[in-house]
Parts: C-alpha cells; structure tokens; sequence
C-alpha cells in the first residue's frame, strides 16, 4: 500500500515527527570532526574556547596536504627531469609522472634533450628562421688560409644535449662553450687549406673536420653537448679584394680553357699524323721491296745474259747491241736503212714512224720480256745490216 495510507502516517515515523533542521545537520558533523581531532564536544559550554585551535589544525593539514601534492611533477617525452636536494644532484627522470620532496627540500629542472639547437658563427639571423644572412660578424667570419689569403666564411652548428648531468654541473655555460669551441675548430681547419679547396670542391670535406674536432674538444671538457651537423652557409673572399679575386678567376678559367682546346687539337692532329708516318712508313718498306726484287731480278738477267755470252759471245754482242740501239732510237723519228739496198720506194715509211709511236712508251721500268721481245724494227735492221 501507499506510504500515505494507513490512517495517514507520516513518512518519517509517528505522526508527532518533524523532519531534520538543516542547522542541527551541520552542527552534528561539526561536533564530530572536532571530535575526530580532539577538539571535544561544540555543544558544550565548556569547549567553547578550544573551536579555534581545531580549526588551525584544519587549516594546517590542508595546507600540509596542498604542499605535499606539489611534489608531483610530469615529464614530457622530449625532456629529462634533473631532481637536485638542496642543490646537488639527486636523480635523473624521464618520461611519466613522478614525485619528489616539494620545495624548499628538492626541486626539479626540466631540460629538453630532443630539440636540435643552432649556433651560428659569422653571422646571425635577424629573425629566427631566416637566412638573410646581413647580419655578419667580421671579427668570427674573417680568417686566412693556408696560402695566405683572407675568407670571410660563415657556419651553422647544429648540436643537442646528450648528458644532462654533464649539461648542467659540469660547465658554467655550455653553449657559449660550443660557440668558443666551434670557431677554435674553424679557424684550424680553415688555416690548414688553401682558399681554392675551400671555395670549391672541399666544403663538405672541411664541414666534417671541423664537426670531428670540435666534438672531441667538447667531449674533452664534458660539456654534455653532441654536435649533429655542421653547415657551410657561405665562403668567398672579403669584399674589399672581391673584383681581383673574380679576375684571378676569370684567368683560370681562361687557361683552362686553352688546355682543353689544346688537348682537343692535340687529340685530332696525332691520329692523323700516326697514321701518315704509318703510311709513310709502309710506302718506304714497299719501295724497298721494289728495289730490291728489281735488283735482284737484274742480277739474275745478267748471269744468264753472261752464260749465253760465254757460249757465243759475237752472237750475244751483236744481240746486246741491236737491243741498245732499239732503246736508244725508239724515241726518235728517224729510220734507218741499209744504203746498199735500193728499197726506199717500198717501204711505208710513214707507218713504220706511227707503229713505233704506238707500240713503243717510254717508261722508266721496262720489263725483262719488253726488252727481250723482238719487234718489227729490229728485223728491219737485221735484214739492212744495220751494225
């Protein structure tokens, strides 16, 4: 049935009943916190003078609580949390919540380990970021070289923190250390190259020694800095002696190309002149081989005219003979016959001097079977007795 039925009762026992007075509550929980710290009954005449002092307790464990709780502290995964006890060094954090000693007893310094710092050298950005590179310091950019010649370079050192401990105790401080460090390292560097090297072919090369040295000086004082990279922004000379410097250039680029074109010129003509001597040089051994079988050959025709004239030598006289004046007269127009036979109105005459134009070229290299082959003529002076 309803709580209001049954003769009407009330929901809070017997019908004489009243319901709880808010300031009865109040007081009730009051007298028994107090109570709970042993400041006695508030109801109570005689505790009267005691409320005060439970409330100082109050406030002081609140305030004991408050301070406890500022102990916690949370690192973020790019830092390392140092807890030093007034002082000195305790503890090194990482990532996560964690608690230590509130002030004044122990108090933490948050250092980020992962962000990549930048130490210029030679110069300094107007605005971070920036790569106008106006803003030039002379006194660190300004340096000789190996050949005694003024650079003004510039450079960017890239470092972050690898040792916390060391970052922070062991020198007073550490980045002024790295850019003390760094140009030390530069201008070693620098001064053992020549400016050409420089300017040319060994930036990157320069860049890594001086990465190198510099981190073994840092690692030397234990700075607890690591260098990631190192940047050549910017190289040339100073710009009081930049208008001769761009004419030395000019020249050796010049003279460079004159070597080429000259290696060029060079790599045409030789071919062609090794193959001519090489020509030459085989039209020689050709004429030698000419001259050589041709001499040969004449030895050869001689033996053998000299045994023919060992067995007849009248006949091998008159032969030789006939021959000579064949070779002699072939060139001419005259004829020649024998005054004691009447035959001039029978022989053609004009003919005999157009066959032996035809028939007979002067050459320098006759043959053994031209000079051996009987022709009309020497008939025709055999048969007039021609001696």
């Amino acid at each position: 049935m309803a709580w209001n039925d049954n003769n009407n009762q009330k929901p809070w026992g017997d019908n004489n009943q009243t319901p709880p007075d808010l300031d009865g509550v109040i007081k009730e929980f009051k007298d028994k916190f107090n109570s709970l710290f042993g400041a006695g009954n508030s109801t109570s005449s005689s505790d009267a003078p005691k409320a005060p002092q439970g409330s100082l307790k109050f406030v002081v464990i609140i305030g004991v609580l408050v301070w406890m709780l500022s102990g916690i502290y949370i690192i973020d995964p790019a830092e390392k949390g140092v807890v030093l006890r007034f002082g000195a060094f305790q503890e090194e954090t990482s990532q996560g919540p964690h608690w230590h000693l509130p002030f004044p007893i122990e108090s933490v310094s948050r250092v980020n380990v992962a962000q990549i710092r930048t130490a210029e050298i030679g110069y300094r950005n107007a605005v971070q970021g920036s790569r106008n590179f106006g803003g030039n310091v002379s006194s660190e950019s300004l340096m000789l070289t190996k050949d005694e010649n003024m650079i003004d370079a510039k450079f960017a050192v890239q470092y972050k923190i690898n040792d916390v401990q060391a970052y922070l105790f062991n020198v007073a401080s550490p980045d002024t250390t790295l850019r003390q460090v760094s140009e030390s390292a530069i201008r070693q560097v620098v001064g053992q190259n020549t400016m050409d090297y420089i300017l040319t072919e060994g930036r990157v090369s320069i860049a890594d020694d001086i990465k190198d040295k510099s981190q073994e000086l840092l690692d030397l004082y234990q700075t607890g800095l690591q260098i990631t990279t190192v940047n050549m922004q910017d190289a040339q000379p100073p710009e009081q002696v930049q208008a001769a410097f761009s004419d030395a250039v000019k020249a050796r680029e010049d003279k460079q190309r004159l070597i080429n074109e000259a290696q060029t010129y060079a790599n045409d003509i030789l071919p062609k002149s090794r193959g001519l001597a090489a020509r030459l040089l085989e039209e020689s051994k050709a004429y030698k081989s000419e001259v050589t079988s041709k001499s040969e050959g004449e030895a050869s025709r001689f033996k053998q005219i000299l045994a023919e004239y060992e067995k007849a030598p009248s006949v091998t006289k008159e032969r030789l003979y006939l021959e000579t004046m064949e070779s002699v007269l072939a060139s001419t127009s005259k004829v020649v016959v024998d005054s004691k036979a009447n035959s001039m109105m029978y022989l053609p005459i004009d003919k005999l001097i157009n066959n032996k134009r035809t028939n007979i070229q002067p050459t320098s290299q006759a043959t053994q079977e031209q000079i051996e082959a009987p022709s009309g003529s020497n008939n025709i002076f055999r048969n007039r007795g021609v001696r």
